[in-house]
Order: C-alpha cells, then sequence, then structure tokens
C-alpha cells in the first residue's frame, strides 16, 4: 500500500498520519486522514459507508452522523487551502467517491523529498561526505561489511576539527540510488565527496576509491588497493589520510595519528558488531534483543571492544523505555555504558552512546555530559553526539541548549534516522517555553520521521493539546496506546528523571488529550 499520496497542491503521508500542503501539515487529525487515505486510493470509484467507517472505527458501531463530520472536515480542508469544494462527491445512501485531481503515488523516502527540497550552504571549512560503497562481491550478504568499511573511514575523517564531515546516517540516504555528485555537494552542503567500491572474496579485498570536487565534478585523487582481508584498519586509514591529504596536502603528523585510532583486537568481533549496527539502530524491542545476542558474542571475543558494550547499552536502554520498565534493563544499560567508558577514551561512537544511557537510565546528566563532551573533543563531526545530547537536555529542562545541539546535530547529518530524536528535543523545548507553534511543527516532523516510534506521537499529542485542538490530540494520544499499550505518562517521566516544570507542563497536556498517568 502506499505509503504517501500526492494530488493538487497536497501530500498525504499515510504512515504518519499527516496531510500537508506544500511542505506545511494540516490541521486533520487521524480519522479524517483514514479516511481521505482509503478515498484516495480507490479515486474515482464509489467507497461504500461501511468501508470508511471500519477504516477509521475499525470494530467499533458508530452512527453515520459521525462519519459526516469527519467527511465535512476533509472537504473544508481540502476548499480552504486547494480550492477543493467538490472534491469528495456524496453518493446518496451509498458512500462518497473522490473526484478531484490525479493521485499520484510519491516512492520517494522522506530523507530523498527532503534533499529534493534542501539546499545547504557551504560551511567556513573544508567538508566531505562519504558515500556507500559499492559493494561487488556478487553477493547482498556482503553489504553489511561495505557499510562498515565506510562508517570506520567516516570515523576516522570526523576526528579532524578543521573538516566538516557529514555523519554516516545521511551519507546512507544515497545508497542504492544514481547520483550526481554535485546535487550531493548542494543537498549536503559540501565540498568534496568521497566515493568507492568493495569486493571481497577468499580473504582477499579489492577497493576502489575516489575523491571528487562536488562544486565542479573533477575528480581529485583516485586509487585502488589489493589486500588481504586481515589488513582492513589499515587500509581504512590509508583511503582516509589520502582523501584528507588530498584536500590538504600539509596535513601534520599529530593529525595522521588523530585519524589512526585504536581498533577492536579480533576481527570477529568487529564482524559481529557491523552484522549487529542495523537491529540496534532501529530502536524496535524485538531487533535490539537480536542485537544483543550478536553484541554479548563479540564483547566475549573482545572483553575490552568499547562499541560492543557502547551497543549493548543501548539495546538494553530500549528495551527499558520501551519494553515494560524493567530494572533489570535499566541496570544492564548502565552496566554497559560504564563498560563503554572505561574501554572507549578514544572512541567517539561508544562514549556518545554511553553518555546517553548514563544520562537517560542512570540519571546523571553530570557524568553524560562528561562523556558527550569527551565524545566532541575526539570527533567534533559527531551528529549522533549532539542529537542524543539534545535528548537528555530536553528532558533535562534546558530548553534553549536542547535546541542548539539537536540543530547542530541536523546540520552534520541532515537526513539523519535519528531526526526524530533531535525534532523530539525541540518539540518538548519550545512546549516548556511556551511556543506551542513551533512545538507542534516539530512534533509533526518527529512524527514524519518516525511514525512507528511511540514517543513522537506523545509530542504531538502534548502540542496539540496546547493548541486546544483536542480532537487531534486525542487521535494522537490513541496511536501512542496503539503503538505502546502500556504507556503512562507518569512512568515515563520517572523513567527519565524529567525535569519537574517540563513534566508540569507535558503531564497537563497528556492529561487534556487522554493519555492515562
Amino acid at each position: 500500500m502506499a505509503t504517501r499520496l500526492v494530488f493538487g497542491p497536497f501530500r498525504l503521508d499515510v504512515a504518519a498520519g499527516i496531510l500537508f500542503h506544500g511542505i506545511e501539515p494540516t490541521p486533520l487529525g487521524r480519522r479524517a486522514v483514514a479516511l481521505l487515505a482509503l478515498l484516495l486510493q480507490r479515486a474515482g470509484a464509489p467507497v461504500s459507508k461501511d468501508a470508511l467507517i471500519e477504516t477509521a472505527w475499525a470494530g467499533q458501531a458508530i452512527e453515520d452522523s459521525n462519519l459526516t463530520v469527519q467527511i465535512a472536515a476533509v472537504r473544508r480542508v481540502l476548499e480552504k487551502l486547494g480550492g477543493g469544494a467538490g472534491w469528495i462527491e456524496t453518493l446518496p445512501r451509498r458512500g462518497y467517491r473522490y473526484v478531484g485531481p490525479a493521485v499520484a503515488v510519491d516512492g520517494a523516502d522522506p530523507a530523498s523529498e527532503a534533499s529534493a527540497r534542501a539546499t545547504l550552504p557551504l560551511p567556513d571549512k573544508p567538508s566531505i561526505a562519504v558515500l556507500p560503497f559499492s559493494n561487488l562481491s556478487g553477493d547482498p550478504e556482503q553489504d553489511y561489511f561495505a557499510d562498515g568499511m565506510v562508517d570506520d573511514i567516516v570515523t576516522g575523517l570526523a576526528r579532524l576539527n578543521w573538516l566538516l564531515v557529514i555523519a554516516r546516517n545521511s551519507s546512507f540516504t544515497y545508497k542504492n540510488r544514481a547520483v550526481d555528485v554535485k546535487q550531493v555537494g548542494r543537498e549536503l552542503g559540501v565540498r568534496y565527496v568521497l566515493e568507492g567500491s568493495v569486493r571481497r572474496a577468499n580473504g582477499s579485498l579489492r577497493v576502489t576509491a575516489q575523491l571528487v570536487d562536488a562544486s565542479t565534478g573533477a575528480h581529485i585523487w583516485a586509487e585502488r588497493y589489493d589486500r588481504d582481508s586481515t589488513d582492513i584498519f589499515a587500509l581504512q586509514d590509508e583511503i582516509a589520510l589520502s582523501a584528507v591529504g588530498a584536500i590538504e596536502p600539509s596535513l601534520r603528523r599529530a593529525e595522521v595519528d588523530r585519524v589512526k585510532r585504536k581498533r577492536p583486537d579480533s576481527l570477529d568481533a568487529y564482524d559481529l558488531v557491523l552484522r549487529a549496527q542495523p537491529d540496534v539502530d532501529s530502536g524496535m524491542p524485538q531487533r535490539v534483543i537480536q542485537a544483543l545476542v550478536l553484541l554479548e558474542r563479540a564483547v566475549e571475543l573482545d572483553p575490552a571492544y568499547a562499541l560492543a558494550h557502547g551497543n549493548a547499552a543501548m539495546c538494553h536502554h530500549c528495551l527499558y523505555l520501551r519494553a515494560g520498565l524493567q530494572e533489570a534493563n535499566r541496570a544492564a544499560s548502565i552496566h554497559y555504558a560504564r563498560s563503554a567508558i572505561l574501554h572507549g577514551q578514544d572512541d567517539a561512537a561508544a562514549l556518545t552512546l554511553a553518555g546517553f544511557s548514563i544520562g537517560m537510565d542512570g540519571h546523571d546528566r553530570k557524568a553524560a555530559f562528561t562523556a558527550l563532551e569527551a565524545a566532541l573533543a575526539i570527533s567534533p563531526s559527531s551528529a549522533l553526539t549532539y542529537i542524543l545530547g539534545s535528548v537528555i537536555l530536553g528532558w533535562g529542562g534546558d530548553a534553549e541548549r536542547a535546541i542548539e545541539w539537536s540543530e547542530r546535530g541536523m546540520r552534520l547529518s541532515p537526513f539523519d534516522p535519528w531526526a526524530f530524536a533531535a525534532f523530539d528535543a525541540q518539540a518538548m523545548s519550545h512546549l516548556l517555553r511556551g511556543r506551542y507553534d513551533e512545538a507542534c511543527r516539530a512534533a509533526y516532523r518527529s512524527v514524519q520521521a518516525n511514525p512507528a516510534h511511540s514517543i513522537t506521537h506523545v509530542q504531538l499529542a502534548a502540542a496539540l493539546a496546547k493548541l486546544g485542538r483536542l480532537e487531534e490530540a486525542r487521535a494522537a494520544a490513541a496511536r501512542v496506546l496503539e503503538l505502546h499499550p502500556t504507556f503512562r505518562f507518569g512512568r515515563q517521566f520517572a523513567g527519565v528523571d524529567c525535569a519537574p516544570a517540563l513534566a508540569k507542563c507535558l503531564g497537563d497536556a497528556l492529561r487534556a488529550a487522554g493519555l492515562p498517568e
């Protein structure tokens, strides 16, 4: 089923439950959106009252007047914003039919939709994005290895203070897409683009890499490497240093040493972490349980592997907040976070994940920011550090700093899968400061970025309630309970040590929206 439908000046995001006019969300509630979606999906054909009622009120016995009210709300929005007075036709005693402008299926993902709109200015220092390397191994199962290689190159580059490096989460939105490097440069706001390919077979590696000036499309440097698989870490460093050397020929020895850093002692442990990473990043309880199996094996093979500990901490954090607030998960999150800090003094990613767990689950924000600031000292271009830091700041009631950190993170990674967390931080911070329209816009963007995460709908319900749009707030609250049936906002606030002023503001709004305390 199509999740994005375009008609006239409107775009309906079915998964997020939001109708957009241009890029601005409209005030349609979730039931009205569901009705419109069914009509659009059957454009030109009659849709019975029974089918519409079952779509918006599944399993409930309601009067036809409820349907009439919702259809009237849809018509008002279409007429007011798009001149669509007659786009929904009434079929007496039968149902309704959509007869408006042609409906197109928008197959673009949210990241590419954003990229089609965005052109970012170049920063005042050299800047680079590393695109996903093509997997030429003839085995799709080797994708994770090619992705991991790029991730490590990005990590090395991000350690240089004078170079702005786009996070891999944004550069990877171009995976499996034919791209124009000039367009990539405009969309990500970078001067240089590094691209390449990986072939892995029978214990050997063939890697090609090339650096392109995105402003002109000219190739600056290119190389092919044939190595043994056991040389992968040295090869990653060599590619990063060659790219940096082409950008800044006077590279100093101290900066060479920054790019080269401690790696895991066990290649098998490294491989396990690469395999686990997509499930860790999903933030879904069922998937992080799978990831933990691999991460625990990695820790057994290499007990000092900081990133394995950091990822395990993040998995237990997810289980703590999204699978019942079990004390065992909170304790495990803190345990792994402390191990990540112990072994990861030179690993920005491990320190970031550890700091997040210490701050959110250990409720020690001072220790959390000691870890996050150490991560930024190592890797000034760490978008995830800023994004996760903004969440800690948001729940801690440090509103203006939360907004600042979230915006910094989004500049370093404009299309990041963690964008929903940055927008959540903005939404709760604007709410705390009484800026309810801004809170609502940020919450809408959070829902659109990750409609499957209940916390995004929590922020939306609160913002809508503060604006007095109670019907829409209750619809958002219903979605929270659909995604997280045991959600209780009092327990959520206690779980994240919500600042008292924010708990009062959010709690009043969520109570009005109908969410249980």
